[in-house]
């Protein structure tokens, strides 16, 4: 399977529309989904509790490495969370939107 959803996290709705726009307006990603989550976490030796934004992009696995350098470029974190989930199985339909929706490599 070619696809993978890769998620971030960033600190404020507004930083979730942008970064998913600019993402799926560069095809990076055929689709981001956003919702609100409660974070706690450890931090410089404290544990920290903070509303944030969950971003799941939906790419191809090819286009991870420009996928993470987008997110790197938007992101306003000092160490943001990226990371990917390969797809293992999905609609064939489905799996051909995604990969006609963004980037060949």
């Amino acid at each position: 399977m070619s696809l993978l959803s890769v998620t971030t996290t960033v600190g404020n709705e507004d930083d979730a529309r942008t970064m998913a726009r600019a993402l799926v307006e560069q095809r990076l990603a055929a689709c981001a989904q956003i919702e609100r989550i409660d974070s706690i976490y450890r931090w410089e030796g404290a544990v920290q509790q903070d509303v944030e934004w969950r971003i799941v992009f939906k790419t191809q696995r090819t286009l991870y490495p420009q996928v993470e350098q987008a997110i790197r470029t938007l992101h306003r974190y000092t160490l943001p969370a990226i990371h990917a989930v390969a797809v293992e199985a999905a609609n064939a339909d489905y799996t051909a939107w995604v990969i006609a929706e963004t980037r060949q490599p």
